[in-house]
């Protein structure tokens, strides 16, 4: 694949995430009223349940024997886990208590940039973080411009061939 290094496949964006689970009423229920995903119609020709949202789909497929998903009670941010922007940290922070959702903070610092992470489990033990990313710009390492990964601030900031971790526009 040479010569199309920058997007080898031209992919455009995410489309769907695909959760097996072992309750298809607590996950659907999860993903709606604590993420806001609405469901969706699906073709009939598929035998699972979809949910749209913040720009993504998430399929949920049930698990025929629910001893095969190993359940995760800790909350360690490293683990793999889907991310969602948000308006208020804070706020949701608060909601969560309000559900009684168990929670683990951290607060990211780069360069004087400061971020707060949320971490919490969907009902079958996948990590889920909400946080305000959008402070910190991607800033690719060689050959690209630095962009921000806000969907609302999705302007160009400067062309680099070369950006330190350190760098603070």
């Amino acid at each position: 694949m040479k010569g199309n290094n920058g997007n080898p496949l031209a992919l455009t964006s995410l489309n769907h995430i695909s959760r097996v689970c072992t309750s298809l009423e607590e996950s659907i229920d999860f993903y709606k009223n604590v993420l806001g995903f609405i469901p969706i119609r699906r073709p009939t020709s598929f035998n699972f349940n979809g949910l749209f949202g913040h720009g993504i789909g998430i399929h949920l497929l049930q698990l025929e024997d629910s001893e095969k998903l190993p359940k995760k009670t800790e909350i360690n941010p490293k683990d793999n886990h889907i991310s969602f922007q948000c308006e208020s940290i804070d706020g949701v922070e608060k909601k969560l208590t309000e559900m009684g959702i168990e929670y683990v903070k951290q607060l990211v610092e780069e360069g004087g940039i400061y971020v707060d992470q949320l971490f919490f489990h969907d009902p079958d033990g996948f990590m889920v973080e909400i946080c305000n990313c959008d402070k910190l710009p991607i800033i690719p390492l060689v050959g690209e411009m630095a962009r921000s990964c806000s969907t609302h601030n999705l302007h160009t900031t400067s062309q680099m061939e070369y950006v330190p971790l350190n760098y603070i526009p």
